[in-house]
């Protein structure tokens, strides 16, 4: 953008995600020549606010990332940068698909409310197991914090370094196992509260099944948010998550850096196996003695010349990579859907994380359908064959009632169905030839809770997995980079192991998620390794 591109840089960082903006910032404060060099014609990797439905061309909406939650505060403070952030309240709703008086959760900051409502639709057990599971999260995550801002290390260590005594057992079983274990230890009665917990924390953007180990791992880094205000939910980032990316690229600029966007690269080169520079698409070369990935960690190895990356990394990297399994349907609605469950003066469930979960049905008088761990399981089942499930988890969001800011003139409502699992490839069809039909059933699904909801759609843009991947530009469309399975030292370091080259996203330490921890903790390790 703007100004020439220049032939040589103290440090090239490539792509300009959120995370590799955190890099931009804190390199340049430091007095160096930082170059960020972004294939899109736009900035922000997955945390962007675009305009993505033709037939309603001005609506705003959060295309990739939905929400901002696990950022730490202390890197907020760090960065000097203010993000408006507004509060969800309520942030879950667990509807079911029923008429008046039928079972329905609406969790926000009226605790005494939440578990009032835990008691009359489901049992007083589960508000003692869902009181004991917070306090427990509320204790991992204020130990676990500073861990985030620093190198990782074995969870072992991990644990002795931070947790208290009484809890470093539970950690470590917590990252190595899966999210049902650690839910079983609570004692819910409830299967449906159960599967809500596993789906939206434990599965979310997993190539993984509830029982699978490491989906522990998934389910403790969602709860890690803290921050200020949120009381450990995620919030919305007025006028979408682009303005995350906005604020972090305009302190990056005023610190010195420059940003190209249109500038893809092709190559990273090396000089007596260090880094010298990269090569653009174009052919053009900038020297640099430093590369710092801030794209994937396997775009960033297939940029290195063959051979040069470490062999145990690549061996390492290579077992842990796995495709995609989040498909996201984008929708543009010409009003707001009704929820039969709910009652005429429950408060507004829009702005809330919407859970619509296969077996909910389960809890409705005479329905003798499959309970919602065994649909959980089953929906695993089908995307290992290939096939797309029949009733998939949907998280459904709808956040233009909280931020208007991103309605169009017209009044549209912006909103998207996260839908986990679908498989990347498809057995015996192609996504181009199955997606139409399954966005009909999607949306099926949104009517058995909100009959009408189809008639609303005046949009809809759908982006399977490997539609994530060419409109994002990540490897296999995996949100997370690299699986949340895999944890601390397992993931992709911050140093490549090849002297100049290093990695700063989501598939590094701590995850993959909005956090820009990754892009903290490699610029600090790169500004130790040049002595600043």
């Amino acid at each position: 953008m703007g100004d020439k591109l220049p032939t040589r840089a103290d440090v090239v960082i490539v792509g300009s995600g959120h995370n590799g903006l955190v890099s931009a910032i804190l390199l340049a404060r430091a007095g160096l020549d930082v170059l960020v060099l972004e294939a899109a014609d736009v900035i922000g990797g997955a945390t962007r606010t675009e305009q993505p439905f033709p037939k309603v061309p001005q609506l705003l909406h959060s295309t990739g990332s939905y929400l901002l939650g696990l950022m730490p505060p202390e890197l907020i403070a760090t960065l000097d940068v203010h993000i408006p952030v507004l509060r969800r309240d309520p942030h879950y709703f667990l509807p079911t698909p029923g008429g008046p008086g039928s079972p329905y959760l609406l969790m926000g900051s009226d605790r005494a409310a939440t578990r009032a409502q835990l008691a009359a639709f489901f049992s007083p057990a589960d508000v003692a197991a869902d009181d004991a599971m917070q306090a427990e999260l509320a204790q991992l995550r204020d130990d676990l914090a500073p861990a985030w801002l620093a190198e990782p290390l074995p969870v072992e260590e991990i644990a002795e370094r931070y947790l208290r005594p009484s809890l470093r057992q539970v950690f470590v079983d917590l990252v190595r196992g899966s999210v049902v274990d650690y839910l079983a230890r609570f004692d819910f009665r409830s299967e449906l509260l159960i599967s809500m917990y596993a789906v939206t924390d434990g599965l979310s953007g997993l190539t993984a099944g509830p029982d699978d180990p490491g989906t522990g791992n998934n389910f403790l880094v969602h709860n890690m948010c803290r921050l200020p205000g949120a009381d450990g939910t995620w919030m919305i980032a007025a006028g979408g998550m682009g303005t995350v990316s906005r604020t972090f690229a305009e302190a990056a600029r005023a610190a010195g850096a420059r940003i190209h966007t249109g500038t893809p690269v092709s190559a990273v080169t090396l000089a007596g196996g260090a880094a010298s520079g990269v090569v653009l698409a174009n052919g053009r070369e900038i020297a640099a003695e430093v590369v710092l990935g801030a794209c994937d960690p396997y775009r960033l190895l297939d940029l290195l010349p063959d051979g040069a990356a470490p062999a145990e990394l690549t061996a390492r990297m290579t077992a842990a990579r796995r495709p995609g399994s989040t498909l996201k349907l984008n929708l543009a609605l010409t009003g707001l859907p009704r929820f039969t469950c709910l009652p005429p003066d429950a408060p507004s469930p829009f702005g809330s994380t919407i859970h619509l979960l296969p077996g909910s049905a389960s809890l409705l008088a005479g329905d003798g359908g499959q309970s919602p761990l065994t649909a959980l399981r089953g929906m695993w089942a089908d995307v290992q064959a290939g096939r797309l499930p029949d009733e998939p988890t949907i998280e459904w969001y709808l956040h233009t009632t909280v931020d208007p800011s991103l309605q169009d003139p017209a009044g549209h409502h912006s909103s998207a169905l996260f839908v986990q699992s679908v498989p990347y490839s498809l057995g015996g069809t192609t996504w181009d030839a199955a997606l139409p039909s399954y966005v009909d059933r999607l949306l099926a699904i949104c009517e058995r809770y909100a009959p009408g909801t189809a008639d609303l759609v005046a949009d809809a843009v759908p982006l399977a997995p490997p539609g994530i991947e060419e409109h994002f530009g990540i490897t296999g469309g995996h949100i997370h980079h690299v699986d949340n399975t895999v944890s601390f030292t397992d993931r992709m370091p911050y140093a490549t192991g090849v002297d100049g080259v290093y990695a700063g996203s989501a598939g590094c330490h701590p995850a993959g998620s909005v956090i820009g921890a990754a892009g903290h903790n490699a610029a600090r390790r790169i500004l130790a390794d040049l002595g600043r």
